[in-house]
């Protein structure tokens, strides 16, 4: 049963966009889903205030994109909408984005994304040196997307270099409270208050584990954990973090967005994380 409960709002880095401190991550749309169920769910979620969606043309191949479309056609203004490319060369992307744009039902893009793991060396590379973000730039003179970032797995050499090159306006990046390497908050290092020392915008993914630790905690402590909502926890736990602008969650139900809204709403449930964490 969903109740009535108030979305929060973050602003996304220099961006200035005012956006859903829940976002929709696109990432496990399959064929198996009823199609009709999910686009209810997002304009159920639409309606409680929810406006960032992520998602990416390998989503699905393809199915995450189209599924979208179809849920924001007669609701574009207002919604944010975010993808990626696969490619870092300048052909590639542009067949890419113009992919995305036909399966999204769309002419413009909000946020686009370099698509990435690690960004190893050779990545950087491609992006920054070879005509990867030149391209990007274009795209946004052009009028066809709004705003430019890349999506990491974590710290390495080459998110560092991207991020100093000052040139991206956002980062997806992990972080949760079992992944804590890309947001020390004792020592306030990492690639999270790195970015946002450039101004960008910081959303998440995996924000609540992607299930490890509410399995972990199932395996060990199964009688404890009874009656015990762990998603919720976690949710709240980054939502605590006032360096992250977006937490994705891939919601598979009305249930999901109820729960995940009332997590939203619960702004006196915030964790001193700095207490938390010793400082």
């Amino acid at each position: 049963m969903i109740g009535i409960f108030t979305m929060q709002y973050r602003t996304l880095g220099r961006t200035q966009l005012r956006v859903s401190e829940i976002g929709y991550g696109g990432g496990r749309v399959h064929a198996d889903q009823g199609e009709g169920a999910l686009i209810n769910m997002l304009h159920r979620a639409f309606e409680v205030g929810l406006n960032y969606i992520d998602t990416a043309p390998t989503y699905g191949n393809g199915l995450s994109e189209t599924v979208i479309g179809k849920a924001i056609q007669g609701r574009r203004d207002g919604l944010i909408l975010a993808t990626k490319t696969e490619a870092f060369d300048p052909q590639g992307i542009l067949a890419d984005v113009e992919g995305s744009l036909t399966r999204l039902g769309t002419d413009m893009i909000d946020v686009l994304q370099f698509h990435g793991g690690w960004h190893q060396g050779d990545d950087a590379d491609l992006i920054l040196d070879q005509g990867g973000l030149e391209t990007y730039q274009k795209l946004r003179d052009q009028g066809k997307i709004r705003f430019i970032g890349f999506s990491a797995d974590g710290p390495s050499a080459g998110v560092e270099r991207m991020i100093a090159s000052g040139e991206f306006d956002m980062i997806q990046v992990h972080y949760n409270l079992m992944y804590q390497s890309t947001c020390d908050i004792f020592g306030n290092r990492g690639t999270i208050p790195e970015a946002e020392a450039e101004g960008m915008g910081v959303v998440l993914m995996r924000s609540t584990t992607s299930n490890a630790f509410q399995n972990l905690m199932q395996r060990c402590f199964p009688t404890e954990m009874e009656g015990v909502d762990l998603d919720s926890f976690l949710l709240n736990y980054v939502l605590s973090n006032p360096l992250v602008d977006v937490a994705l969650m891939s919601l598979q139900s009305l249930d999901d967005v109820a729960w995940t809204n009332t997590v939203s709403d619960s702004v006196d449930q915030r964790l001193d994380l700095g207490a938390v964490h010793g400082r």
